[in-house]
């Protein structure tokens, strides 16, 4: 028998699951509880027993703050259930995270015909949810370092980390390519261009593994289909106002790279396509990302994503109509399942939507559930708790720091900063703050300053490979008698929505305040960027030394520290191209425009110090 990513459950299993020494169940039972038969024969046995109640409840996925509790699984025959950015169990422990994984699934078993869940996160930086877990470098970063095989590890590091919780889907990896600086979810790109992105999608074979039954395997999500980030202004949820063939050409790359890597699911971005709302495009849907690049996995929407086809609150019969015929095969509604499931049923008895589309939503996802193992081993694989926030994990997180690290001034040699003889001044909001380097969703939707998550901040960090080092959050005491001053600034945590920067797009008065004390002390000052995208820094430049854009590096600052002071060299690539002037936006490679940093520019020190 293939060995599953799941324990099995013992008695629960009773006449619904294999044990490892059943033969082949040929006219012993349904074909579809037969391991030893081909998934297409599976599938087709159980869809053949499906009511179209378990059909459309195969098709929901409702947040599990959603569901009063795991009899609603049971008696709405929910095929799916989320956490949400800021939905995580109390207390927020990996075992509580596991135990409540088991419950709902138990409930799941329990339906007549014994379909088990399948259950997603939005691990987009590692379990991001979860306290305790390795908290990677925000995609933006890992587009820095060009390293596909780095970001292939963390991917199968987060994997590990998500299924010792029990969750077998992650909503990752974002493949949008940013082409306008002021969207709040720059971020969550790898970059400007589809080539980053492209080759990044290196992290969902590290996710899926060598197949998804395997131990430790999760299903990976190829989002936001399609164009969210060239929406014009820069707008979240906005309009996408291109040709097809730019469309094609700068957006369209990563997803059909991710179809390529045999990617589970793809999730449908809220933007428009020249003012056609995604979630209601089949032809992007059905006759480009289905028939024309071969993609057979589930088609997700976003969060409430039917909801906002029509610009009014609350979904209606022809959204539901639009979105489901368009070709999305599991919709995400939160709170509202058993209306929309009742909508549903209706546009079906009317004949609006086929019988044919619902059980080809049905295929898709039965499909992926069987090749998860989840019939075989639906519960909790615990062996990986032990893996939640270990030392190689963090080792490798630390690593990826490292190389993300961008040196873009490096005045009179300034660095690599000297460990003995030296010192150190460190000041700014973001030096000793762990929330504020990890960014949006750290243990929240938004994320939060502070400390929101164990970690090493860059302060500690620095305070590692120093004993001279003094250190003021607003830079008060800093006098002469330093030799380099170190000011950590830039941006605050922001998710999508509150992140977008329409107006201004440079640093705020607490971080002008805190380097203007620094130029008025006369010690060189060394500038690192904590961000989720470059910021409008052009005025302040010349008052600086050097300056390093460390992106939103996570929960492993020491990887900050190691570039500072030389233990290695800075390697990392701007993914983006550095605005002279917020003005500029849009501003990309190849457009003519003049930058401060072009795309690809990255300083290396003149020498190894040693």
């Amino acid at each position: 028998m293939r060995l599953g990513r799941r324990l099995g459950i013992g008695a629960l299993a009773v006449g619904l699951l294999l044990t490892p020494g059943t033969p082949a169940l040929a006219g012993n039972g349904p074909a579809y509880k037969d391991s030893w038969r081909p998934v297409k024969v599976r599938v087709a046995d159980l869809l053949s027993r499906m009511s179209l109640d378990d059909k459309l409840g195969q098709m929901m996925q409702a947040e599990r703050l959603g569901v009063k509790s795991p009899a609603d699984v049971t008696t709405g025959r929910l095929g799916s259930l989320l956490s949400g950015g800021s939905s995580q169990p109390t207390p927020n422990t990996p075992v509580t995270w596991a135990d409540m994984y088991d419950g709902f699934q138990k409930a799941a078993l329990a339906t007549p015909l014994g379909i088990p869940l399948i259950y997603g996160v939005d691990a987009v930086h590692g379990h991001n949810g979860l306290y305790g877990a390795t908290v990677f470098p925000h995609n933006i970063g890992l587009g820095a370092t060009r390293d596909p095989r780095l970001v292939e590890k963390i991917g199968r590091a987060t994997a590990e980390e998500v299924s010792g919780t029990g969750i077998d889907w992650d909503f990752a990896p974002c493949l949008c390519v940013a082409r306008n600086d002021r969207w709040g979810r720059t971020y969550e790109s790898f970059g400007e261009v589809p080539q980053l992105a492209t080759q990044m999608t290196s992290i969902i074979t590290g996710l899926q593994g060598t197949a998804l039954n395997r131990p430790g395997s999760v299903m990976a999500t190829a989002k936001h289909y399609v164009g969210d980030g060239g929406t014009t202004g820069g707008v979240n949820e906005g309009n996408t106002e291109i040709s097809e063939q730019e469309l094609r050409t700068i957006h369209l790359p990563p997803f059909k790279a991710a179809v390529q890597r045999g990617v589970g699911s793809v999730m449908i971005s809220y933007s428009s396509w020249n003012s056609v709302k995604l979630h209601a495009n089949s032809y992007l849907i059905n006759d480009v990302l289905k028939k024309e690049l071969g993609f057979s996995g589930i088609v997700v929407s976003d969060y409430n994503g039917v909801d906002k086809i029509d610009g009014k609150s609350g979904f209606t019969p022809d959204e539901v109509e639009a979105a489901v015929n368009a070709g999305i095969d599991m919709v995400m509604v939160p709170y509202e399942w058993q209306k929309f499931i009742d909508t549903l049923r209706s546009l079906v008895e009317q004949g609006r939507v086929p019988m044919s589309r619902i059980d080809d939503a049905n295929r898709r996802i039965l499909t992926k559930k069987f090749e998860l193992g989840l019939f075989e081993h639906p519960l909790t694989d615990r062996r990986f708790l032990a893996t939640i926030g270990s030392k190689p994990h963090r080792d490798l997180a630390r690593q990826a720091v490292r190389e993300s690290q961008v040196l873009l001034k490096n005045e009179g040699h300034v660095l690599p900063l000297s460990k003995r003889g030296s010192k150190i001044f460190v000041a700014g909001k973001n030096a000793d703050d762990l929330g504020n380097q990890s960014g949006g969703w750290t243990v929240g939707w938004q994320g939060t300053s502070g400390p929101v998550i164990p970690g090493t901040t860059i302060l500690q960090g620095i305070e590692q490979k120093s004993s001279a080092v003094t250190y003021a959050k607003d830079g008060t005491g800093i006098d002469k008698s330093y030799d380099v001053a170190v000011a950590v600034v830039g941006e605050t945590p922001y998710a999508e929505g509150k992140g977008d920067r329409p107006q201004g797009m440079g640093l705020d008065a607490t971080d002008l305040a805190t380097l203007q004390k620094l130029k008025d002390s006369g010690v060189p000052t060394v500038v690192v960027l904590v961000s989720g995208r470059q910021l409008d820094i052009a005025a302040q430049l010349p008052d600086w030394a050097g300056l390093v854009e460390s992106w939103l590096p996570g929960s492993e600052g020491q990887g900050v520290a190691d570039v500072l002071f030389g233990d290695y060299h800075p390697t990392g690539k701007l993914p983006v191209t550095w605005m002279r002037s917020a003005d500029q936006q849009p501003i990309n490679a190849g457009d003519g425009k003049p930058a401060l940093f072009p795309f690809g520019f990255g300083l290396r020190y003149p020498h190894r110090p040693w």
